[in-house]
């Protein structure tokens, strides 16, 4: 997910709560009538939110799994080159974690 998709994301779902917020007030401030239908309101804007995040949550996990298959191809091509960078990557690590 990029940084504008999550930005754009926590947006959204501060604007969802934020509307859901001021319409459940308005609700308990109202009788009868209208405070059924700004709760009717309140109930639409969350499930919007849950559909929206659920598109997203699909989006990402199908990504997830593409960037799994393809790094599981690469190293099945290349154990040796795979073997190397995991070294080179644990020394690093190693170096890092040594200085402290």
């Amino acid at each position: 997910m990029t940084d504008v998709n999550r930005e754009q994301l926590a947006g959204d779902v501060r604007k969802v709560l934020d509307d859901v917020q001021a319409l459940l007030s308005q609700a308990a401030e109202s009788s009868g009538q209208q405070a059924q239908e700004l709760r009717s309101r309140a109930a639409e804007q969350l499930k919007r939110a849950q559909e929206r995040l659920g598109d997203l949550q699909s989006s990402a996990i199908e990504r997830s799994r593409a960037a799994m298959n393809a790094t599981d191809d690469w190293v099945h091509m290349h154990p040796w080159g795979a073997v190397g960078l995991g070294a080179g990557v644990g020394f690093l690590i190693g170096l890092l974690v040594s200085r402290r």
